[in-house]
């Protein structure tokens, strides 16, 4: 089948990077790509494993609390943390 396309300028050197390191030819190169890509779009992709952040003990903290940004930053920079 013949037709007429009109490629994008990434696409352009996407294919001659393709064309260079494969030895295609030009339709053979449009080809092969389609044919992948057209694939890969129909295929539906593998569900993902929600990742689990490890629990780490960090220790006792030095500070009495951390409910007060005033009281952290007194006991951090001293009471002139003004």
């Amino acid at each position: 089948m013949r037709t007429t396309l009109t490629l994008d300028h990434d696409v352009v050197a996407l294919l001659a990077q393709l064309r260079k390191d494969k030895g295609y030819r030009f339709k053979e190169a449009v080809n092969v790509a389609l044919r992948e890509g057209l694939t890969r779009l129909q295929t539906p992709p593998e569900p993902r494993r929600a990742y689990r952040t490890p629990a780490v003990d960090l220790g006792a903290t030095n500070l009495p609390g951390l409910d007060s940004v005033s009281e952290v930053l007194a006991v951090a920079e001293g009471e002139d943390f003004r």
